[in-house]
């Protein structure tokens, strides 16, 4: 069992300002001298960037759909020895996916329930005053087995709208942890995936001490941190353990356009004993002589496609590596390992053409959502016939596919998707990022 206890911040919808109170709360912890482990609950890659910023410490996703008790335990078990855990929800509260995954449907409800930390909830409370409780009150009561600690206010207009909303909270029963005043210069810049990665932000550590401070003068950090609880799963108790390496020497870029690697997949790879080698296409670096496996997160290559095709020495280190040694890559990594990239201008830009693979952002369209692939043929660390479980979130659209598909691919409810991935020789794509393979 995890020694530490918890919270988990969440809200009704997205877009009310959890992200802002997270890593606030996070770096006024640590300012006060705790150890705090941080969490994202859900399969999202960007946010645990921006929670290490603030605590100093590597964020770790819990995918109540994606992962099996095992990785559950190991994933959580990152925690020993601190002294308070904060993750943060995605979505809504009970926002989740049509079917039930390895331990769970994937709503952050569903991991305060397993881990038992009390919710706080964020709540948007511009437009509405007492109504704001009745809102509250419904996510309290739509699942008692979800522990509660109380809300946040947020976006508050005035002194009078605090107390009308303190007053409906206190009619519903409902803790006021805190106000937070209206303030445009709170929010976190976005593009088209949602956030900025945390290394474009151009001065993170600043944004995220002024969130602190903000906090500590409207939000009572010692009823938070008083309303902490669980034990859960967690600390060894179910003999799980991180994600095996794929290779003894990975070489994993890592840049603005590569560094969406979910971290307890890299934690794994290193606990295991395997050597991780960082490089930067978009420097024009070559990966390491000496690795056995390059691998090519996801990213925004779409936003740097002119760097990506000058890079030649990238380009021709990857075709180099490829002739004896297997490289993989992952959405905007299986991207660049196409023949060309279109951009939203219509430009259409040469990649490395270790694949027949050529993609478009021109005409813009989602694809989102779990992924569920058993594999038709190798890719590095899984043999043919593995069930793997991810995560896709792209805009572009595929033009031409020429090469053998990787996997049969469906979504959550099990229907096909048309993005099955590629392979040719011992190179392989896939659109998913890679949370874990299934726990049979």
């Amino acid at each position: 069992m995890i020694d530490a206890p918890g919270i988990l911040i969440s809200a009704p919808s997205s877009g009310t300002g959890k992200t802002t109170v997270m890593l606030g709360l996070l770096r006024a912890f640590v300012e006060d001298g705790l150890s705090v482990q941080a969490f994202k609950s859900g399969p999202d890659y960007i946010d645990p960037a921006f929670h290490r910023a603030a605590s100093g410490r590597t964020s770790f996703n819990i995918d109540t759909w994606a992962m099996g008790a095992g990785l559950l335990d190991a994933i959580a078990g990152q925690a020993k020895g601190v002294d308070i855990c904060v993750a943060e929800g995605s979505m809504g509260l009970y926002d989740s996916v049509a079917t039930r995954g390895q331990s769970g449907f994937g709503a952050s409800a569903e991991t305060a329930a397993l881990m038992g930390w009390p919710v706080v909830l964020v709540v948007d409370v511009s437009g509405q005053a007492q109504s704001a409780a009745a809102v509250a009150l419904g996510f309290r009561q739509y699942n008692p087995d979800v522990p509660f600690a109380g809300v946040i206010l947020n976006r508050v207009a005035s002194p009078r709208h605090d107390r009308l909303a303190r007053l409906g909270m206190e009619k519903a029963g409902l803790p006021v942890l805190g106000a937070l005043p209206r303030r445009g210069d709170l929010t976190l810049p976005e593009r088209h995936l949602g956030l900025v990665q945390a290394a474009e932000h151009p001065d993170l550590d600043a944004a995220i001490a002024g969130y602190a401070d903000f906090l500590r003068a409207h939000v009572d950090l010692a009823a938070i941190k008083a309303a902490a609880r669980g034990t859960g799963v967690g600390g060894g108790d179910a003999g799980g353990r991180l994600p095996d390496p794929p290779a003894q020497r990975i070489a994993l870029a890592q840049d603005a356009a590569f560094s969406f690697a979910y971290p307890h997949l890299v934690e794994g790879w290193r606990a295991a004993g395997a050597e991780v080698l960082p490089f930067s296409p978009l420097a024009d670096e070559a990966p390491d002589l000496k690795a056995d496996l390059i691998w090519l997160p996801g990213g925004y290559p779409e936003l740097h496609a002119g760097r990506l095709s000058a890079a030649q020495t990238f380009a021709r280190g990857l075709r180099e590596h490829a002739k004896t040694r297997p490289v993989h890559g992952e959405c905007g990594g299986y991207m660049a390992l196409g023949e060309a990239l279109i951009d939203k201008d219509g430009v259409r830009h040469q990649m490395v053409g270790l694949l027949g693979l050529v993609t478009s952002y021109e005409t813009r369209k989602l694809h989102l959502g779990y992924r569920q692939a058993t594999l038709s043929s190798a890719m590095p660390g899984h043999a043919p016939d593995s069930r793997l479980r991810g995560h896709e979130f792209h805009y572009s659209t595929i033009l031409e596919q020429p090469d053998a598909p990787l996997a049969a691919v469906t979504d959550a409810d099990g229907t096909a998707v048309p993005e099955t991935g590629s392979c040719r020789g011992s190179v392989t794509g896939t659109f998913f990022h890679l949370i874990t393979a299934e726990e049979i």
